[in-house]
């Protein structure tokens, strides 16, 4: 074999062995974002986001301000950890003139996540994971007292 050819097959085993991983940095970065804008909403306080969603004319701005600083509180929470990716991606963006980037940019690394499934360290994995088969004792196994 050659040395090239062996590199390449290593190369290989180190991105299959590294492969369950690739969604860690998604979830940070996602997590973080959606936590981010939550917080920043809060701090300025939901009654200033109500006003700018009274502005722009959504029905309900008060219940909506605090229906969305609460949504991306807690997406961003179940996105760090791995927990209910699925369900907390669903529903539909709705894009608009400013920063219409920032929402295409979550949405494919919320579909990435999705797509790649749940990683080693996430809630995720341990809530699909099959439960341990019971190993018999001895009297269940037929053995002697």
């Amino acid at each position: 074999m050659s040395a090239l050819l062996a590199k390449v097959l290593a190369r290989q085993d180190v991105r299959a062995k590294f492969a369950p991983y690739a969604a860690i940095p998604l979830r940070l970065i996602v997590g973080y974002g959606f936590l981010a804008h939550a917080v920043a909403k809060w701090h300025k306080g939901p009654a200033a986001f109500a006003a700018i969603l009274r502005a722009i004319g959504v029905p309900s701005p008060q219940l909506m301000a605090w229906l969305t600083i609460s949504t991306e509180f807690l997406a961003g929470i179940a996105i760090l950890i791995g927990a209910f990716v699925s369900l907390v991606s669903e529903g539909r963006a709705r894009f608009g003139p400013p920063g219409y980037e920032c929402n295409l940019l979550y949405i494919a690394c919320v579909l990435a996540l999705v797509l790649i499934g749940p990683s080693p360290w996430s809630v995720d994995n341990y809530r699909f994971r099959a439960p341990l088969s019971r190993v018999p004792g001895p009297k269940e196994s037929g053995g002697m007292n």
